[in-house]
């Protein structure tokens, strides 16, 4: 019970309008990258398989990508997809890597029912991995906050 209010003080609810928006859990199969299990495993890390694949979620402060505030994009570590720039990266506070807005067809959206709530699954648009949520508690311009897991991400510095 204790962590069940803990965790709604850190993810607040969505609007009906968001949770129409956002679709049921995809299936994997309808990405343009896709891999078996066995492939998965081959090619990330277990922590990164852990959290891409099966929607699992890294410890907070536990990212390097918390402390990077160098010019580049965040991309998808499964796929290299860019997902986000440096420019709409803030520091949210919460102890994961967060962002205002992703790329402009970067991601999927799922409703994710777990943890007795509703939230918002935040995927990456090429494979469909797990990267996150996105919140209504963030900076303008867009008043989001995309919470991700850094170990679904990799920062790839902007060329000189």
């Amino acid at each position: 019970m204790v962590g069940t209010v803990w965790l709604s003080h850190h993810f607040p609810g969505r609007s009906k309008q968001e949770m129409a928006a956002a679709s049921p859990k995809p299936i994997h199969s309808r990405f343009e990258i896709t891999k078996t299990e066995q492939e998965w495993r081959k090619l990330l890390t277990p922590e990164q398989f852990q959290v891409l694949r099966q929607e699992g979620t890294e410890l907070p402060g536990s990212s390097p990508l918390n402390k990077q505030h160098g010019r580049g994009t965040f991309a998808c570590a499964a796929c290299d997809l860019p997902l986000f720039t440096s420019e709409t990266k803030f520091d949210s506070g919460t102890g994961w890597p967060s962002f205002y807005e992703p790329i402009v067809g970067a991601i999927d959206t799922t409703i994710d029912t777990s943890f007795f709530m509703t939230r918002v699954e935040v995927h990456c648009h090429r494979c469909g991995g797990h990267l996150g949520h996105v919140f209504d508690d963030g900076p303008q311009p867009t008043g989001k906050r995309y919470c991700m897991n850094g170990v679904a991400m990799k920062f790839v510095p902007a060329q000189a």
